[in-house]
């Protein structure tokens, strides 16, 4: 899953909060066409590892959008955001307010690092 792009010197990532099915977050990392998307389930702040599911690619809107989604498919709400760096094939060092550390992704699920 390479998401470094030559023209984009900091991609940016979003985690949103969105309410359906069930409340999940959205984990959305900039490409240069699209945003390649995860959904976990909502974390406490600090270290975690939970279930990641690969979601279908999102419009780049969704890096600042905040609101109802189309098609009566819920809201979403902004929990952090911020730049990352992609450090090899499944590792990414985010830089936002909450998650700042280095995520990395297994087959079904993610782990996450924060700095210290």
């Amino acid at each position: 899953m390479a998401l470094r792009s030559p023209t984009l010197a900091m991609p940016r990532f979003v985690v949103l909060e969105h309410d359906h099915p069930d409340i999940h977050w959205d984990l959305m990392l900039e490409s240069e066409e699209m945003l390649a998307t995860w959904a976990l389930p909502p974390q406490a702040p600090g270290a975690f590892q939970c279930p990641a599911k690969q979601l279908a690619d999102h419009r780049k809107r969704y890096l600042d959008y905040e609101g109802d989604v189309a098609n009566g498919r819920g809201s979403v709400r902004r929990i952090d955001a911020g730049t990352f760096e992609q450090l090899d094939e499944r590792r990414f060092l985010l830089h936002g307010n909450i998650f700042d550390g280095t995520l990395e992704f297994r087959a079904d699920f993610c782990r996450f690092q924060p700095s210290e």
